[in-house]
């Protein structure tokens, strides 16, 4: 399981340092892709498989779903991190996030988000009022 908020640097050569606590997970391979809300998205090699396969099944005659398909796979980014816990971000990847040298990491159960800090700062302050009042609904009695 992936959790916690990280801010790693990225260096002069759009390398990133996964967070320690990721990195054994993510030893054997990962896939950067886009993301929703313009942040990037990090899944095990093994997870992407999964969910390509998931995918592959459904309806292709579904226009969003070849949309989707569409921006998800094209800038998606096979790797195998570094011995330092690194991994390369394409320069259409830091573009369509808006990275710099500054970045939020941040772990979501299954996956991993990497954001732009200011991008993920705004996200947070228009989320929070929300999280607080859907923590009822999507989880009774919790």
């Amino acid at each position: 399981m992936f959790s916690g908020t990280y801010t790693p640097k990225v260096d002069e050569k759009g390398r990133l340092f996964l967070p320690a606590k990721f990195r054994e997970e993510m030893k054997e391979g990962l896939v950067i892709t886009r993301g929703q809300d313009r942040s990037l998205d990090l899944r095990t090699a093994a997870d992407f498989a999964d969910f390509t396969e998931k995918f592959k099944n459904a309806s292709q005659t579904d226009a969003r779903l070849r949309a989707y398909g569409r921006m998800l796979f094209a800038l998606a980014s096979e790797q195998v991190p570094d011995k330092q816990g690194r991994v390369s971000l394409t320069p259409e990847l830091r573009s369509y996030a808006g990275l710099e040298r500054e970045a939020v990491v941040i772990g979501i159960y299954d996956r991993v988000e990497i954001w732009e800090p200011s991008a993920w700062a705004r996200y947070t302050a228009d989320q929070e009022q929300a999280f607080a009042n859907l923590s009822e609904e999507v989880f009774p009695g919790f």
